[in-house]
C-alpha cells in the first residue's frame, strides 16, 4: 500500500477504519461522534458502511460523481468484498471528516517519492522545503475528486473496510449460531450454513457491531465476483428519467434566483451601476455588489423571481467598469513572453531543473546533429456542461449549500468565511456534477452565492452562471511553450535530451485563493504544470527537463490532465521529429527508446496489433500515433486521418492503455472515448484569446467542441494487470492531441507544433 496507513480502532461502539496518507490525521481533529452514526435502526459497523435493517449496504461517499461512474466502481468494490448485490449498496454523502480526506490534488506539489519509483526510471527529489505544502494537505485530511485517484485512493481502503464488516457480520452468525466460522458462507447479501440456519446482514447487524474484528483479509482476486466485469451504471436509471439532482435542478421553498456580470477586464471591477433600468423590469429584486472572491473578478449580479427574470435584470444594469490596477492582459505580448523565457532559460541552464540525467552539455558537445523545435499551447477554458451554479440559504446564524463541487471541505470553508459563522454551522449537499473537468475544485461561485444569500433575508438563492461568464471569466489551462532540443549521435540515436518550458505555475495560485491558509510564494515551481515531461519513459543517456514559473497575470486553474494535457503534445510530436531524423518507423523508434519500460512497450505493441500499424490505408489517409503515462496509467494511440475540404477529419481511433487491475471494463471504455473527444476538442479548436484584458470567446460558437458528426469511431483494449488501478478520467486525454499531429504530418509532411491544429 505504499504511503497510505491503516489503523483499526474502537469508535463508537464499533470497529471503526480511519483511513489517511503517510500519517493519519491528529485524533483530536476526528473528533469523538462517529462519521456514519446509527440511524432508522441501521447499524454501522465501520466509518463506511452502515448496514440497514433490511440488509441494505449504506456506503459513506466522499467522492463527487461528474460522469466519470466512480458511484458505480466504488460501490463495485464493496459489493464483492461484501458479497452482496451491487443493487443492495446505496450511497450516503459522506460527513465532513478527516477520516475521508485525500490529498489528490496536492500530487502535483509533491516531490517524487521513493516507493512510488519504477525499475528503469530515475527519479529527481525536489527539496523538501519548496513543499511544505504536502504535510500540511495530508494532515488536514481534505477531501477532493481530481486527479484521476478516486479508485486509486478507495482500493485498499473500501475493500479492507467491506472485509471488515463481512469479518464482523460472520464473527456474529457465528456466535449466534454457535457453528464454526470458517463453515459459514456469504452469498448475495446472504449469510448461511449447510445445515440450515441463514439470515441477511440486517438481522446480524447488531450483534456484529459488538464482534471482534480477529483477522481480516481482503478477497483473493481469482474469487472476485464483480470486479473486473461491466457492470451497469447505478446512476443510468435515474439519469434517464430525470430523477437524477444536479445542481441547477435545486429547488427549495421560497427560492430566488441570481445571474452574475463580470467585469469583462479579468481582474477590474465595477464603479458606477444604474440600477434603474433593472429594476423596473418585472421579477426583478435586487442588485448586489460582489468582490474579488476566491481568485475570481469582481462583478454584480441581479436577483429575481426566476432565473430568466434574473438574466434580463443583469443585461439591462448600465455599468462603469475600473480596468485592473496592472493593465489588461494580453496573449500576443504573453505568447512573446513564453517564448522569451524558455530561450533565455535554455541558454543559461535556468528555470527549475525538475529532472537531470548525465549531461546535457557533453552529449551537445559530441553530437553529430541538433534538432532543435518550438511548441506552444493556447490557454483553454473548462467548459463544463452544466453551467457554474450553487443555492446557498443563510439563516439563523448557519449556511445551506447545494452545490455541484469537486471540493466540498473547501465550499464549506469559504462559505463560513464569507457568512462570518463557524464551520461546524455550515451545512452542504453535493449533489451530480454536469462536468467538471478541473473548473469546479474552484469555489469563487460558491462565495459568491453565499454573499448574495446574506443580502436576500433567509431565502435560498441558485446562482447561475450564463455560458458567456463561464467561458470569459474561468480558471484556464495556461499557456505553455516548450523548447525541444535533442543530440543526435552519428549512428542518429538520440544520445541527449532538453526540454525547457515556461508556464504559469498552477498548483501555489490554486492554494492561494483556495487555501489561503497555506498560500506561499506564487512563483514557486510547479510540479503540476511541468508534468509529463519531467516523467518521460524513454532511455536517453543525458536529459535536462527544466520549467520557468511565469505571472501572466491570467487566472490559471486544473484542466483536465493538467500539464499532461499539452506536454504529451510537445513530447510525443518532437519524438516523432527524432524518429524521421533517424529514419526509423515511429512505433520502431519508440520502442528502441523503451528497453527498461517493459509496461510502456507493451502497450505501444498492443495498439500497434490492434491498429493494424504498417498496414496499408486508402489513399489520402495517414495514421499517426502517441505514447503517454499520467496519473498512473499508460495509454497510447493511433489515430487514422484524412482531409476533407482542407479539414481534418478522424476516421478511428486505437487506444491501448495499462491502467493496472480493471475494476469496471464498460467504465473505462466510457471514460477513454470522453477523454480522446475531449483532447480532439482542445487539439482542433481550443483557444481562449485575451485582448486589452478582455476574453474573446464567449460561447459555444466561438468556443468550439468536437460535434457528434465529427466523432471517431473509437476502439479500447487494456493490458491485463494485477497491479493496483490507476487513473482513468484523464489520461487518455493527453496522447489525443500528438496521435493526430503526427497523423496529419504523415498524410501532408507539414508539421504543425502549435494548438490548435486548425486556426
Amino acid at each position: 500500500m505504499k504511503r497510505r496507513s491503516l489503523l483499526l480502532s474502537a469508535l463508537a461502539g464499533g470497529g471503526a477504519l480511519l483511513v489517511g496518507w503517510s500519517a493519519l490525521p491528529p485524533r483530536s481533529r476526528i473528533g469523538t461522534s462517529h462519521p456514519l452514526p446509527d440511524a432508522d435502526g441501521g447499524v454501522t459497523l465501520n466509518g463506511w458502511i452502515r448496514i440497514e435493517p433490511d440488509g441494505q449496504v449504506l456506503l459513506a461517499m466522499a467522492r463527487s460523481e461528474m460522469g466519470q461512474g466512480v458511484h458505480t466502481a466504488l460501490a463495485m468494490l464493496v459489493a464483492d468484498e461484501l458479497d452482496t448485490p451491487l443493487s443492495r449498496v446505496t450511497l450516503v454523502q459522506a460527513a465532513p471528516q478527516s477520516l475521508y480526506g485525500n490529498v489528490a490534488m496536492f500530487v502535483g506539489a509533491l516531490p517524487f517519492h521513493p516507493d512510488d519509483a519504477e525499475p528503469g526510471r530515475e527519479t529527481t527529489t525536489v527539496k523538501a522545503g519548496q513543499w511544505m505544502v504536502s504535510k500540511f494537505a495530508r494532515e488536514l485530511g481534505v477531501s477532493v475528486t481530481g486527479g484521476s485517484s478516486s479508485i486509486a485512493d478507495a482500493w485498499d481502503v473500501l475493500r479492507l473496510a467491506a472485509a471488515t464488516a463481512r469479518a464482523q457480520l460472520l464473527g456474529a452468525a457465528s456466535l449466534q449460531w454457535k457453528l464454526p466460522r470458517e463453515e459459514l458462507q456469504v452469498h448475495g447479501g446472504i449469510v448461511s450454513h449447510v445445515s440450515g440456519p441463514h439470515a441477511h446482514f440486517g438481522e446480524l447487524a447488531k450483534l456484529a457491531a459488538a464482534t471482534p474484528i480477529g483477522d481480516v483479509r481482503t478477497k483473493d482476486p481469482k474469487d472476485w465476483t464483480l470486479i473486473g466485469t461491466p457492470a451497469p451504471r447505478t446512476d443510468l436509471a435515474a439519469k434517464v428519467d430525470g430523477t437524477a439532482r444536479f445542481g441547477l435542478d435545486t429547488r427549495e421553498p421560497g427560492q430566488l434566483y441570481a445571474v452574475v456580470r463580470h467585469c469583462p477586464m479579468l481582474g477590474g471591477s465595477p464603479q458606477r451601476v444604474k440600477v434603474d433600468a433593472a429594476m423596473q423590469l418585472p421579477g426583478v429584486q435586487r442588485v448586489v455588489r460582489l468582490g474579488p472572491y476566491a481568485g475570481s473578478t469582481a462583478a454584480v449580479a441581479v436577483v429575481g423571481r426566476s432565473t430568466w427574470h434574473a438574466r434580463r435584470g443583469a443585461q439591462a444594469l448600465e455599468i462603469d467598469w475600473a480596468p485592473p490596477p496592472a493593465g489588461g492582459a494580453d496573449t500576443r505580448r504573453i505568447d512573446e513572453a513564453l517564448e522569451r523565457a524558455a530561450r533565455e532559460a535554455a541558454q543559461s541552464d535556468g528555470g527549475f531543473a525538475f529532472h537531470t540525467r548525465g549531461d546535457v552539455k557533453q552529449a551537445r558537445a559530441g553530437a553529430a546533429r541538433q534538432i532543435e523545435s518550438l511548441y506552444r499551447a493556447p490557454y483553454l477554458a473548462h467548459a463544463p456542461m452544466e453551467p457554474i451554479n450553487c443555492t446557498a440559504r443563510v439563516h439563523d446564524g448557519g449556511v445551506e449549500l447545494w452545490v455541484p463541487t469537486q471540493v466540498p471541505d473547501m465550499a464549506r470553508a469559504i462559505a463560513a468565511r464569507v457568512a462570518g459563522v463557524p464551520l461546524e454551522a455550515v451545512t452542504l449537499h453535493v449533489t451530480y456534477l454536469g462536468g467538471g473537468f478541473g473548473r469546479r475544485l474552484d469555489v469563487d461561485f460558491v462565495a459568491q452565492a453565499v454573499r448574495i444569500a446574506i443580502e436576500c433575508g433567509g431565502h435560498p438563492v441558485q446562482l447561475v452562471w450564463p455560458r458567456e461568464e463561464d467561458i470569459a471569466h474561468d480558471f484556464y489551462r495556461p499557456a505553455g511553450v516548450a523548447l525541444m532540443q535533442a543530440s543526435l549521435d552519428g549512428k542518429g540515436m538520440v544520445s541527449g535530451l532538453a526540454i525547457t518550458t515556461a508556464g504559469d505555475a498552477i498548483t501555489p495560485r490554486w492554494i492561494e485563493r483556495v487555501l489561503p491558509a497555506l498560500a506561499g510564494p506564487v512563483d514557486t515551481p510547479d510540479k503540476s504544470a511541468a508534468e509529463g515531461l519531467y516523467d518521460l519513459p524513454y532511455g536517453i543517456s543525458h536529459q535536462r527537463i527544466a520549467q520557468v514559473a511565469t505571472h501572466s497575470g491570467v487566472p490559471v486553474g486544473y484542466w483536465r490532465s493538467v500539464g499532461h494535457s499539452h506536454h504529451a503534445f510537445f513530447s510525443e510530436c518532437f519524438i516523432d521529429e527524432l524518429a524521421e531524423a533517424a529514419h526509423q518507423d515511429p512505433v520502431a523508434f519508440r520502442l528502441g527508446l523503451l528497453g527498461d519500460m517493459p509496461r510502456h512497450a507493451a502497450v505501444l505493441k498492443l495498439v500497434a496489433a490492434k491498429s493494424s500499424w504498417g498496414r496499408p490505408l486508402p489513399v489520402g489517409q495517414a495514421r499517426g500515433v502517441a505514447l503517454h503515462e499520467s496519473f498512473g496509467s499508460i495509454v497510447a494511440q493511433v489515430m487514422e486521418v484524412s482531409l476533407f475540404d482542407g479539414r481534418p477529419r478522424i476516421h478511428r481511433v486505437v487506444c491501448a492503455a495499462d491502467i493496472g487491475t480493471v475494476v469496471n471494463p464498460g467504465i473505462v471504455a466510457q471514460q477513454m472515448e470522453s477523454a480522446v473527444i475531449f483532447g480532439l476538442s482542445a487539439a482542433l479548436y481550443g483557444r481562449i484569446d485575451i485582448e486589452g484584458g478582455a476574453v474573446k470567446q464567449r460561447n459555444f460558437p466561438d468556443y468550439k467542441l468536437l460535434t457528434l458528426a465529427e466523432c471517431p469511431r473509437i476502439e479500447t483494449h487494456l493490458v491485463p494487470s494485477s497491479r493496483a488501478p490507476g487513473g482513468m478520467g484523464e489520461p487518455g486525454t493527453p496522447p489525443a492531441a500528438p496521435a493526430l499531429a503526427n497523423a496529419l504530418y504523415a498524410l501532408t509532411g507539414k508539421r504543425q507544433r502549435a494548438l490548435p491544429l486548425i486556426t
